[in-house]
């Protein structure tokens, strides 16, 4: 996953370099490369573009996404100093939304994988609209002024605020009631909702309400045939 990555990144790079046609690059990271540095996350702690994961920790971890994410960037951003390529990157939380693939992909996993399941999951995530996503790419393609980093975080929703949504908009899904752990929901969230996002409004981004991107998800996977139920 982590040689991939960065050579995936660096070979993208290394041809729209060769293309003088090319005016900018637009990279899609992640928050993965953010969040992950082992700081302390206070109430008045914000997260924002000048934060990058710490690849030690991620890999005593073992999280290996988070590794992946953290190189390929960095990789891409020294290889933007070195070549002078206009590069600018989008780093987007948990992505849902009307999905395009024939299959479920790792961002829509934790939605199908609670429905029929006995059980939900005592944490947090950050989501964001994928439509939220591809305009912020747009526009910082377009924007001559657009430059550096973007965090993209929608808004962070445990387990059960999730569970909630979908129940209010599909009554007839089956969906968990008890928690996976025993010691009672977490009563702060991680450092996803202290992401700032002033920059990727700056932008033009107005994100897209959770509520209308889980019923256009879960609709999307129906229609696919994604979704056992």
């Amino acid at each position: 996953m982590v040689e991939s990555a960065v050579k995936g990144t660096l070979n993208v790079l290394r041809s729209c370099a060769k293309v003088p046609s090319v005016k900018r690059v637009i990279v899609t990271s992640s928050l993965a490369a953010v969040v992950m540095t082992g700081k302390p996350l206070a109430d008045d702690v914000v997260v924002d573009e000048t934060w990058f994961s710490d690849p030690v920790l991620c890999e005593k971890s073992k999280q290996w996404y988070a590794l992946s994410k953290t190189l390929a960037e960095k990789a891409a951003w020294e290889f933007s100093e070195e070549t002078g390529i206009d590069m600018v990157s989008i780093i987007p939380g948990m992505v849902s939304g009307p999905p395009l693939q024939p299959t479920v992909n790792t961002s829509l996993l934790p939605i199908v994988e609670l429905i029929g399941a006995e059980t939900f999951s005592n944490a947090a995530v950050t989501w964001v609209d994928v439509r939220d996503v591809v305009n912020a790419h747009i526009l910082a393609l377009e924007n001559p002024s657009a430059c550096g980093r973007y965090c993209m975080a929608g808004k962070s929703l445990h387990g059960s605020e999730l569970l909630k949504i979908l129940r209010d908009l599909f009554p007839d899904l089956s969906l968990p009631e008890r928690c996976s752990e025993e010691k009672g929901l977490v009563s702060a969230y991680p450092a996803f909702d202290q992401v700032s996002v002033e920059r990727v409004k700056s932008l033009g981004i107005n994100f897209t309400p959770l509520e209308v991107s889980f019923k256009d998800t879960v609709d999307g996977l129906r229609e696919k045939k994604l979704l056992s139920v």
